[in-house]
């Protein structure tokens, strides 16, 4: 009986492997290879051209152990209905394994296939009907109707966003034959948040004064469902010489002079007339950077109510060691002078703004 089942077992990763080289190629089956073992779990791939929602739905999920995705998800419809259901049919520690057209990769392809005069004029007619589109509320349900959300111009951090967004780990990626390609571990259920903030002004929740949460305005610099995949970032890059995210591919092409001439912390003077903020203070954080302080530090700092300008601008400290010096600094003053001490600061703050171009973000 076992040499039997090992034949079986034999075959079907024989199968698998011939489906997989056949539309991927070497390079893909060596990528899939390396995340799940073919021979040992219940497997469903589906091809290229295969009805993926169909196959998945229609599955025995009792037996499913891995979903392997050949087909772009770009030309799936729904994106977050999709891995919802792939969530869905996979049990606790299971891996998904799929493909995307990022941003990235579709820059390519138009290069390879244009020329090289056409190609910004094409980019930017595609970008408009099939990013911006999507996100517009005026043209949205126009873009649903014709195109099915099958043309989705989508970056790298948002399809890794979207996927821990539905319950999924990132376990490993890689660019071969001009795609993205994931594989992602199923370990809670998706996220019950529907809607997601994908325009141009946000309102972020993070941990205020109390230790409850408020939403801070914020100009969008970073790509759709950025927020869901911090902690990975950092855990796959650490923090730079300014106390953020090294290497940060989340944050948009177009971001940087929003950043260094700090508009995008422009709405968050919305938040100091409503009285979340004051101008001076502790940076509010997200519940993963909260949980990323010392203990001690974190009890301090919810004494009070945060701020738009963090103290390690006024000191002139960077790095992540840098940020957690000059807050600890700072709520020994204001512990001993009280809120008084953030004109001192508020001032040093504009001083090294000017003649040190100290970021507040």
């Amino acid at each position: 009986m076992k040499e039997t089942l090992e034949i079986a077992f034999s075959e079907e990763e024989k199968k698998l492997k011939k489906i997989i080289v056949a539309e991927g190629g070497e390079k893909v089956l060596k990528f899939i290879s390396e995340q799940v073992p073919l021979h040992k779990e219940r497997t469903i791939l589906l091809s290229s051209s295969s009805e993926s929602t169909y196959e998945i739905s229609t599955s025995n999920s009792l037996q499913i152990k891995t979903i392997i995705d050949l087909g772009a998800v770009n030309y799936r419809y729904n994106l977050n209905t999709y891995f919802k259901l792939v969530n869905s049919t996979l049990p606790d520690a299971g891996v998904y394994i799929g493909c995307v057209e990022s941003t990235k990769e579709r820059k390519q392809r138009f290069s390879n296939k244009y020329p090289h005069f056409l190609v910004k004029i094409i980019w930017l007619f595609d970008f408009i009907i099939n990013r911006v589109f999507p996100k517009v509320s005026l043209t949205r349900s126009l873009y649903s109707f014709f195109s099915k959300d099958r043309y989705y111009v989508i970056s790298k951090a948002e399809i890794l966003g979207r996927l821990s967004h539905a319950g999924f780990e990132i376990i490993g990626h890689e660019e071969m034959n001009n795609l993205f390609y994931f594989s992602v571990l199923k370990t809670s259920e998706p996220n019950n948040e529907t809607n997601v903030p994908n325009g141009i002004l946000l309102k972020m929740r993070r941990i205020s004064k109390g230790g409850k949460f408020i939403g801070i305005y914020k100009i969008r610099t970073m790509h759709p469902y950025s927020q869901y995949i911090q902690d990975y970032v950092v855990k796959m890059n650490g923090y730079n010489e300014v106390g953020k995210p090294n290497y940060d591919f989340r944050i948009t092409a177009w971001s940087s002079i929003f950043r260094k001439l700090h508009i995008d912390e422009l709405p968050q003077l919305l938040n100091v007339l409503k009285g979340d903020l004051n101008i001076v203070g502790v940076r509010p954080l997200t519940k993963f950077g909260f949980e990323s302080l010392p203990l001690d530090l974190q009890q301090e700092r919810i004494k009070y109510k945060p701020g738009c300008i963090p103290p390690n601008v006024s000191l002139g400290l960077t790095g992540f060691d840098g940020v957690i010096k000059a807050e600890r600094i700072y709520l020994r003053s204001r512990k001993r002078y009280g809120i008084l001490i953030n004109f001192k600061y508020f001032w040093m703050a504009v001083y090294n703004i000017i003649t040190k171009r100290k970021l507040s973000a």
